[in-house]
């Protein structure tokens, strides 16, 4: 009995969840559905890659030139082993792909959380405080707003491998991807919440907790935060798409993560050389690989903002 009456809370708490608007939305949205499912396939795929893998593309020793340039298991000379054929240098292309994903989705989250981390307390800042605080934080918003969030980040880039030790670039490409990426969007998120934190300070809540003492930091963090985090979560949903994008066009450029250790930017660009001379697939494959992670994720934004909103209740 007692047992039972333990239990009951949490499932009570499992029920109402179940029951709730969001869900409630997922499970009648067929798009939202696949676009979960594939996207859940994506990142098992990408993140137990040395599990699953046919192979691991980057270890030298078990290369063998000879298989270079092998078409896909379905075309005339297709290997058995390499279900979508190989690379120039003999590496089976769905292994780079699966690896590839990893670092794709890595410096998309990464980048993304670190956005969020920032621009979130920037906006609440600027919201709540007011007056020359928030109009410098605007300003450099406003300014930053004027230049493409592409050649941002190919400053940073720029400006990091100018600074930092040559030997040090491979050892940190990764991080200064995501530093880059994520001071390019961090204004999104800060423009979002100062928004939406103007009209929340004003409110009864608010100004019942000031009555009572309760400090600044203490007001906005728990108090304005949890009421502006549900257009943020939408934005940071559809702003991974555009991070993936955008880490696949600094590698795509030849200023991303290096060779050792390439995304599905560094694949296409690869490919992209042999594109011309009839070995499609190490191109194409990796090209699709991107566009199902992007589309998937796009469409789960568009979910989450639909089921968000009270307005299309």
């Amino acid at each position: 009995m007692n047992d039972e009456l333990v239990s009951m809370p949490y499932a009570a708490r499992l029920r109402a969840a179940w029951d709730g608007d969001v869900t409630w939305s997922f499970r009648h949205s067929p798009v939202a559905i696949v676009s979960a499912v594939v996207m859940l396939v994506c990142v098992v795929a990408a993140v137990f890659a040395p599990w699953l893998a046919p192979s691991n593309p980057y270890d030298l020793a078990s290369l063998n030139l000879l298989d270079s340039l092998s078409p896909p298991l379905w075309e005339t000379g297709g290997k058995a082993g390499y279900l979508l054929g190989t690379d120039d240098q003999g590496r089976d292309v769905l292994s780079t792909i699966m690896y590839g994903a990893r670092v794709s989705l890595m410096v998309g989250i990464a980048s993304v959380l670190l956005a969020v981390v920032v621009g979130v307390g920037l906006g609440l800042l600027a919201g709540y405080v007011g007056g020359r605080t928030d109009a410098a934080i605007m300003r450099v918003a406003d300014v930053q707003l004027s230049f493409p969030a592409i050649l941002i980040a190919l400053l940073i880039d720029g400006v990091a491998r100018a600074v930092l030790p040559h030997e040090s670039h491979g050892e940190l490409a990764l991080v200064v991807l995501i530093l880059a990426i994520a001071a390019s969007n961090w204004v999104q998120y800060a423009r979002t919440v100062r928004g939406s934190t103007m009209v929340e300070k004003n409110k009864e809540y608010v100004q019942a907790a000031r009555v009572i003492g309760v400090a600044p930091i203490g007001i906005m963090r728990r108090h304005l935060l949890p009421n502006v985090l549900g257009p943020v979560l939408v934005l940071a949903t559809i702003n991974i798409a555009t991070a993936i994008i955008t880490e696949a066009t600094l590698s795509f450029l030849g200023v991303g993560v290096p060779p050792t250790q390439p995304s599905l930017g560094t694949l296409i660009r690869v490919g992209n050389d042999y594109l011309f001379s009839g070995e499609w697939w190490i191109t194409v494959f990796p090209g699709a690989a991107l566009v199902i992670m992007v589309l998937s994720t796009n469409l789960l934004g568009d979910w989450l903002r639909d089921a968000l909103n009270p307005k299309l209740r």
